[in-house]
């Protein structure tokens, strides 16, 4: 009568298969200690030659020893080269990072774009500060063209640069105009036009 694979016991490393699991299993059972270190090493080879791709990893090694201990369901005594693995260390969770929460006026604009309003405030009047506001207005002008394909008025922008600046920027839209975007084609409507050109 056949065997089927659903009818064993579950593998706890299913990537390298049942037969490396059996070997595992084996080498448990030998009570030889320098016999059971060389079965050990044997089968850490045969570990290494199903990944050979991942051997350029610095703990690759490291890491098929600790594979080693968990299919041995950590009964595995042997001279490991590296501190084998404990179930404990399975269960550790990383600590949390804290993240820096800020208050976001506009957060279609995000927290940059504030950032390099306040940071234009500060420059001297002149023909630089003028070029450096205009990048930074027509790139808020671009953000919102991403959420909102719709046109986009200047005076729009205009309005939320001097509410980011508390008034220090003004733009006149007698005097002052961004540029316009438009969604580029995809390549799928470049191709459908190129078509029906032939």
């Amino acid at each position: 009568m056949l065997t089927y694979n659903s009818q064993l016991k579950k593998l706890v490393l299913p990537e390298y298969g049942r037969n490396i699991q059996q070997m595992v299993d084996y080498c448990c059972t030998i009570e030889d200690r320098e016999e059971r270190n060389k079965c050990a090493y044997s089968i850490i080879n045969t570990m290494s030659n199903m990944f050979v791709h991942l051997s350029h990893e610095a703990d690759f090694k490291h890491k098929l020893w600790d594979h080693l201990a968990i299919m041995s369901d950590f009964k595995l005594d042997v001279d490991s080269p590296y501190d084998m693995v404990k179930p404990e260390n399975l269960s550790t969770k990383p600590q949390p990072i804290e993240y820096k929460l800020e208050n976001i006026k506009m957060r279609h604009y995000g927290k940059i774009v504030d950032r390099m309003i306040q940071r234009a405030c500060e420059w001297p009047d002149g023909e630089e500060k003028e070029a450096l506001v205009m990048l930074i207005a027509n790139h808020m002008k671009k953000l919102i063209y991403q959420i909102n394909n719709e046109d986009v008025e200047d005076v729009k922008i205009f309005k939320d640069l001097e509410f980011f600046s508390k008034g220090k920027i003004k733009l006149d839209p007698e005097t002052h105009s961004l540029h316009e975007f438009k969604i580029a084609p995809s390549s799928g409507q470049q191709a459908s036009k190129k078509k029906k050109k032939k």
